[in-house]
Protein backbone atom coordinates (compact mmCIF):
# COMPACT_ATOMS: atom_id res chain seq x y z
CA UNK A 1 0.00 0.00 0.00
CA UNK A 2 1.43 3.41 -1.10
CA UNK A 3 0.61 6.24 1.30
CA UNK A 4 1.45 9.82 0.80
CA UNK A 5 1.97 11.71 4.06
CA UNK A 6 1.15 15.86 3.16
CA UNK A 7 2.76 17.52 6.24
CA UNK A 8 4.21 20.66 7.93
CA UNK A 9 7.80 19.44 9.50
CA UNK A 10 7.64 22.04 12.31
CA UNK A 11 3.55 21.03 13.23
CA UNK A 12 3.76 19.01 16.53
CA UNK A 13 0.30 17.19 15.25
CA UNK A 14 2.55 16.04 12.04
CA UNK A 15 5.20 15.01 14.30
CA UNK A 16 2.88 12.58 16.32
CA UNK A 17 1.33 11.04 13.03
CA UNK A 18 4.81 10.68 11.43
CA UNK A 19 6.07 8.90 14.55
CA UNK A 20 2.64 6.65 14.81
CA UNK A 21 3.22 5.63 11.02
CA UNK A 22 7.37 4.96 11.85
CA UNK A 23 6.13 3.05 14.76
CA UNK A 24 3.68 0.81 12.87
CA UNK A 25 6.44 0.30 9.91
CA UNK A 26 4.00 2.19 7.82
CA UNK A 27 5.78 2.91 4.61
CA UNK A 28 4.71 6.18 3.62
CA UNK A 29 6.15 8.92 0.90
CA UNK A 30 6.38 12.78 2.84
CA UNK A 31 5.25 15.59 0.90
CA UNK A 32 5.46 19.31 2.38
CA UNK A 33 2.38 21.33 2.68
CA UNK A 34 4.08 24.80 2.09
CA UNK A 35 6.80 23.23 -0.78
CA UNK A 36 3.98 21.44 -2.64
CA UNK A 37 0.94 22.59 -1.40
CA UNK A 38 -1.71 20.55 -2.83
CA UNK A 39 -3.81 21.68 -6.10
CA UNK A 40 -7.53 22.14 -6.36
CA UNK A 41 -8.07 19.02 -7.93
CA UNK A 42 -5.88 16.71 -5.61
CA UNK A 43 -8.30 18.60 -2.68
CA UNK A 44 -11.03 17.97 -4.14
CA UNK A 45 -10.26 14.14 -4.23
CA UNK A 46 -9.48 14.45 -0.88
CA UNK A 47 -12.16 16.06 -0.29
CA UNK A 48 -14.31 13.31 -1.95
CA UNK A 49 -12.53 10.32 -0.54
CA UNK A 50 -13.05 11.81 3.02
CA UNK A 51 -16.47 12.47 3.11
CA UNK A 52 -15.37 15.04 5.14
CA UNK A 53 -17.16 18.69 5.16
CA UNK A 54 -15.08 21.10 3.52
CA UNK A 55 -14.74 23.42 6.27
CA UNK A 56 -12.55 20.61 8.17
CA UNK A 57 -9.26 20.97 5.69
CA UNK A 58 -9.21 24.81 6.89
CA UNK A 59 -6.48 25.20 9.68
CA UNK A 60 -8.54 27.13 11.95
CA UNK A 61 -6.06 27.46 14.24
CA UNK A 62 -3.39 28.71 11.84
CA UNK A 63 -2.44 32.34 11.79
CA UNK A 64 -2.99 33.12 8.26
CA UNK A 65 -6.88 31.50 8.95
CA UNK A 66 -7.40 34.28 11.32
CA UNK A 67 -5.47 36.98 9.05
CA UNK A 68 -7.87 36.25 6.15
CA UNK A 69 -10.90 36.33 8.37
CA UNK A 70 -11.91 33.44 6.93
CA UNK A 71 -14.15 32.54 10.32
CA UNK A 72 -16.64 35.01 8.42
CA UNK A 73 -16.31 34.73 5.31
CA UNK A 74 -16.14 30.92 4.43
CA UNK A 75 -19.99 30.36 4.33
CA UNK A 76 -20.21 33.16 1.84
CA UNK A 77 -17.89 31.03 -0.90
CA UNK A 78 -18.66 28.23 -2.98
CA UNK A 79 -16.63 25.19 -2.82
CA UNK A 80 -14.82 26.32 -5.72
CA UNK A 81 -13.44 29.82 -3.97
CA UNK A 82 -12.73 27.25 -1.24
CA UNK A 83 -10.83 25.05 -2.91
CA UNK A 84 -9.21 27.47 -4.34
CA UNK A 85 -8.23 29.48 -1.57
CA UNK A 86 -7.04 26.32 0.23
CA UNK A 87 -4.81 25.56 -2.78
CA UNK A 88 -3.27 28.98 -2.97
CA UNK A 89 -1.31 28.17 0.81
CA UNK A 90 -0.58 25.01 2.51
CA UNK A 91 -0.89 26.95 6.06
CA UNK A 92 -4.37 27.51 5.40
CA UNK A 93 -4.64 23.49 4.96
CA UNK A 94 -5.34 21.43 8.17
CA UNK A 95 -2.37 19.33 8.71
CA UNK A 96 -1.56 16.08 8.13
CA UNK A 97 -3.35 14.90 5.33
CA UNK A 98 -2.90 10.89 5.01
CA UNK A 99 -3.84 9.12 1.77
CA UNK A 100 -3.70 6.16 0.07
CA UNK A 101 -5.94 7.40 -3.24
CA UNK A 102 -9.15 5.96 -1.65
CA UNK A 103 -9.10 6.74 1.73
CA UNK A 104 -7.90 9.86 3.61
CA UNK A 105 -7.47 10.99 7.28
CA UNK A 106 -6.93 14.35 8.13
CA UNK A 107 -5.00 15.69 11.54
CA UNK A 108 -4.25 13.14 13.94
CA UNK A 109 -6.49 10.89 16.17
CA UNK A 110 -4.05 7.60 17.07
CA UNK A 111 -7.87 5.92 16.57
CA UNK A 112 -8.37 6.60 13.27
CA UNK A 113 -4.88 6.11 12.60
CA UNK A 114 -5.52 2.69 14.08
CA UNK A 115 -8.35 1.81 11.99
CA UNK A 116 -7.52 3.42 8.91
CA UNK A 117 -3.64 2.78 8.47
CA UNK A 118 -2.72 -0.47 10.27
Amino acid sequence: MSILFIQYPKCTTCRKAKAWLDENEVNYTDKHIVEETPSKEELKQYLDASGLPLKKFFNTSGMKYRELQLKDRLADMSEDEQLELLASDGMLIKRPIVTDGKKVTLGFKESDFEQTWK
